[in-house]
């Protein structure tokens, strides 16, 4: 077969989803198949693409090609640039996430990725314009698509439910954490110096991902508030974009009403080489989401011997099973004492962690790949 993959988040920072693809393509690349893979992007830049080529490991594979479409934007990819080459070019199946390519011959089967549908859950929480966009586009996209992907069982049944779509067409497989987890762990050397690049504090409890509303970092600004006093000098650091599209107001607004800007510290983004060392200094890991799909994070810092403290949410129950502590993501007084009791209940920590390290080894990217072959085989 020709398979064709958009690649596009490959390199756009854009955390969990980038990380999903780019895991999932570099696994595929580790398979002995004699598929063609056509990875298509809007990067053009010649240096960028090469970066690209090594970190998937497809340099010397003649079966994977990157293809750069350059498009004036993201709507135009889908209405325009990429049904265009299809027409001429066409692949026998084409992987995307949420919104499907239009006016694409029906010849090519369409695969699409879902991460989670929180915007129907916490309208809310976006901006006006983009739930227009998702609410009229994703219905479409999941009519014209042959086969929808969830990123767990939960995610599965909500699509199914929610949108009505026929058990068979929907089908899920499982997210995990990247090689950098899996290695040799960072030694404390590594560690302090990484710490010392972002400035963090000695002790810290840590949060690492993006920061939209779902996300309840305010929550779990106001737990830390409530503990904090009672602490050995713990600080929360919280990892993420500060002036990214959708982040939450609501952060920065927290910290300024308790006055925690000396207890809170916000490094920003986190290049992807850095990540482990942070997540194997942090004290504990905290993730207060309201809603999730399914949540890499908790799995990357347990392969760190890191307690996880999670919101009490089925998706993150599925994902952690019993490698993490859960608190209530809306009763601020729950979480806050879970938070201090995970911080200075040793016995806990240590069950946590245990528990957390057999948890990981049922994830793995390169059962997913081959999970996602399968499923474009039987195709």
């Amino acid at each position: 077969m020709k398979i064709g993959i958009d690649i596009r988040l490959i390199g756009k920072k854009r955390t969990g989803d980038e990380v999903v693809f780019f895991n999932l393509v570099k696994n595929l690349a580790r398979l002995d198949t004699v598929h063609i893979f056509e990875l298509f992007t809007d990067i053009v830049d010649k240096e960028i693409l090469q970066e690209i080529s090594q970190d998937l490991g497809i340099v010397e594979r003649n079966n994977f090609k990157i293809i750069s479409l350059p498009t004036k934007n993201k709507f135009s990819w889908n209405f325009w640039t990429l049904p265009k080459y299809l027409k001429t070019n066409p692949v026998d199946i084409y992987l995307t996430q949420y919104i499907t390519p239009f006016f694409v011959p029906r010849s090519v089967k369409i695969v699409t990725i879902i991460h989670d549908i929180s915007f129907n859950f916490f309208p809310q929480f976006i901006k006006f314009s983009d739930l227009i966009f998702l609410k009229t586009l994703i219905p479409l996209s999941l009519r014209r698509a042959d086969k929808v992907i969830g990123v767990s069982k939960f995610t599965r049944d909500e699509l199914i439910k929610f949108y009505k779509l026929d058990a068979e067409k929907v089908d899920y497989i499982y997210n995990a954490i990247g090689d950098d987890f899996l290695n040799i762990p960072p030694s404390l050397e590594e560690r302090k110096a990484v710490c010392e690049k972002y400035q963090l504090p000695e002790k810290f409890f840590l949060y690492l991902g993006t920061l939209q509303p779902r996300k309840n970092i305010p929550h779990l600004i106001e737990a830390f508030n409530r503990i904090k006093d009672r602490l050995d000098g713990e600080k929360l650091v919280i990892c993420g974009n500060l002036t990214a599209h959708n982040c939450d107001k609501k952060i920065k607004e927290t910290v300024k009403r308790h006055e925690l800007e000396e207890d809170v510290i916000f490094p920003g983004f986190i290049a992807e080489k850095d990540k482990v060392a942070i997540f194997a200094q942090a004290r504990a890991f905290v993730f207060p989401s309201l809603y999730e799909g399914f949540g890499i994070p908790p799995l990357e810092a347990m392969s760190q011997g890191v307690p996880v403290l999670a919101a009490d949410i089925p998706s993150l129950r599925e994902v952690a099973g019993e490698g993490a502590l859960y608190a209530s993501p809306r009763e601020v007084e729950n979480f806050a004492e879970r938070l201090y009791n995970l911080n200075k209940d040793e016995e806990l920590r240590a069950k946590l962690i245990q528990s957390g390290k057999a948890r990981i080894s049922f994830f793995s990217w390169e059962k997913s790949a081959r999970q996602l072959l399968a499923i474009f085989e039987k195709m």
